[in-house]
């Protein structure tokens, strides 16, 4: 639950740190005195989005922050699933808003994004203000007001998972479905490259080689003219020695010497050594000199394979492994195109045979909300009735219509406002004052359905008086013992019922004006009872009714 909510230069609010007990909490004040102001910072709190305007005037940011105990499962949960550990059960929420438009939101003092105090906020607290009315009004909401009751979640997320399975293939049907003519284009497309880059056969790292053997064959002369030279220094001539021959007149000079200078045989040895390797070297270079000799047709081949081999890499690679792959893509997009006739069929199967699943899962989830509906309607007639609405009739109309994702119902509340009246939507014929009670009947019957602890009615007043006023104060009252409840409100007939009662009130101090939050003591309620009953400075007659009318609903 809510203990505490500290507030600092929110819009008229300078500062007020407010306590909150475990059952109704009720604000009042007079009209513009700031009680939506608290609305909003609790709605700040709780991750919703708020604006830079609401920074008070010349303070550099805003700051919001909120203790909460006592959490239910699902919220520990989420804290567990985010990491965050509770600090001795207790959960601390903080968000600054600056008047530059920054915001920064804080979870037990560690950084997190606004969306997590969205998400702790929905497990934490439920906020039914006048708007919420609107749900009434809307026939498409009133599908989710049913499910919440029926806590049809696990069917929900059965059917939609099939659901959405089935949108899916028929997606892919109407893709393969579209355009045959740009179908029938791409195939040919397809074909022409992949017969174009085919019908080369390149080979691993053709381009490379070919274009070293091309060099070479470019350069045949000078490279003729540098080996047969060097093969010529190293085998020698008709007229000159060769490299290789002097080496062996050198080994044979010294080796007849080696038995009488014994070092001389080690340098032999190397010599020969030298000879044997200048003569490989001299019969390599013979070898690579006869392929120097360059086929006239060969070299032709050379050109024209390297003028093949760059138009193909100019169209699609840059490089050769470029080209591969875009064999690759093409030969798969082309095998699924031709197939695609094939895959229409199978895919048109599966369709078949999931729309099967489908509408049974809808036959089902309908099933299951029409036997919900009939206790929803027990219930909340129950609620209306203690509310003062003992006349009123609802209905739910089930309708059912095409699969969507919600299933094949269309729900929408009817009402009949008197005895004889056929029951109309609530948007015909409902006034303010209906809408506030139906809205808390069913906020009433679906919070038995929830985990969340605190609830929150901003003006449930709405539209009403005197007797219906006090049915939905003391309906509140019910609740709050089940639940914590805060509540704003107009109403004396609601007000007398709250544990904890605070006050708003709106002052000018110096030239600035100052919102203060105040709790009332017994006596000072008594005061802002009779205020609400009967305006500024009751009388000792208009004070001694607010005293009785309070302790009526003690005695309760």
């Amino acid at each position: 639950m809510l203990n505490e909510l500290y507030i600092e230069n929110l819009a008229v609010i300078e500062k007020s740190n407010i306590a909150f007990t475990g059952g109704l909490n009720v604000f009042t004040g007079e009209t513009g005195a700031g009680k939506s102001i608290m609305i909003n910072g609790i709605n700040a709190i709780l991750g919703q989005r708020v604006t830079k305007d609401i920074v008070r005037t010349g303070a550099d940011k805003a700051v919001v922050s909120a203790m909460f105990t006592d959490m239910n499962s699902d919220v520990l949960a989420k804290l567990e699933e985010l990491g965050i550990e509770t600090e001795d059960g207790q959960l601390f929420l903080s968000r600054e808003i600056r008047s530059d438009g920054g915001s920064v939101a804080r979870v037990n003092s560690r950084s997190v994004n606004v969306s997590v105090l969205k998400e702790l906020g929905e497990l934490l607290v439920n906020i039914h203000g006048q708007h919420d009315n609107q749900i009434l009004m809307s026939p498409e909401k009133h599908i989710g007001i049913l499910d919440a009751f029926a806590d049809a979640e696990t069917l929900i997320a059965d059917y939609q998972t099939s659901f959405k399975e089935l949108q899916q293939i028929a997606k892919r049907i109407a893709k393969l479905k579209q355009d045959n003519d740009r179908k029938a284009f791409r195939i040919s497309e397809l074909r022409e490259i992949v017969n174009e880059i085919t019908d080369l056969n390149i080979g691993e790292d053709e381009d490379e080689k070919i274009s070293r053997e091309l060099e070479i064959s470019k350069n045949a002369v000078i490279l003729s003219e540098a080996v047969y030279l060097s093969e010529q220094i190293l085998s020698g001539s008709d007229d000159d020695k060769g490299v290789a021959e002097l080496v062996s007149e050198a080994r044979a000079s010294i080796e007849k010497h080696t038995d009488l200078m014994p070092e001389l045989s080690e340098l032999s040895e190397r010599l020969t050594s030298a000879e044997i390797e200048l003569a490989d070297i001299a019969a390599e270079l013979s070898s690579q000199l006869d392929k120097l000799n360059v086929d006239p047709k060969r070299y032709d081949f050379l050109n024209s394979r390297a003028d093949d081999l760059r138009r193909i890499k100019k169209k699609y690679g840059p490089e050769m492994s470029d080209v591969f792959k875009t064999l690759e893509d093409s030969r798969a997009e082309l095998e699924l195109l031709v197939g695609s006739e094939e895959s229409l069929v199978k895919l048109n199967e599966q369709k078949n045979q999931l729309l099967s699943v489908v509408s049974q899962k809808a036959k089902k989830l309908s099933e299951f909300r029409a036997e919900a509906g009939k206790r929803f309607v027990a219930q909340v007639t129950e609620e209306l009735e203690f509310l003062n609405m003992p006349k009123v009739k609802l209905v739910v109309e089930q309708k059912a219509g095409k699969l969507t994702i919600h299933g094949m119902d269309q729900i929408e509340f009817l009402i009949s406002a008197n005895p004889g009246e056929e029951p109309r939507p609530i948007a015909k014929i409902a006034s303010g004052g209906e809408l506030s009670r139906i809205m808390l009947a069913l906020k009433n019957v679906i919070a038995e359905k929830d985990s969340i602890q605190t609830l929150i009615f901003d003006e449930i007043d709405t539209g009403v008086s005197g007797k219906a006023a006090q049915k939905i104060g003391r309906k509140l009252r019910q609740i709050s013992k089940l639940r914590q409840v805060l509540c704003v409100t107009h109403l004396a007939q609601i007000a007398v019922n709250a544990e904890n009662h605070i006050l708003i009130e709106k002052n000018i101090v110096g030239d600035r004006t100052v919102t203060t939050v105040t709790p009332l003591a017994p006596e000072q309620r008594k005061y802002e009872i009779a205020r609400i009953m009967n305006g500024e400075d009751p009388t000792e007659l208009m004070l001694e009714n607010a005293q009785q009318l309070i302790d009526s609903v003690n005695v309760d």
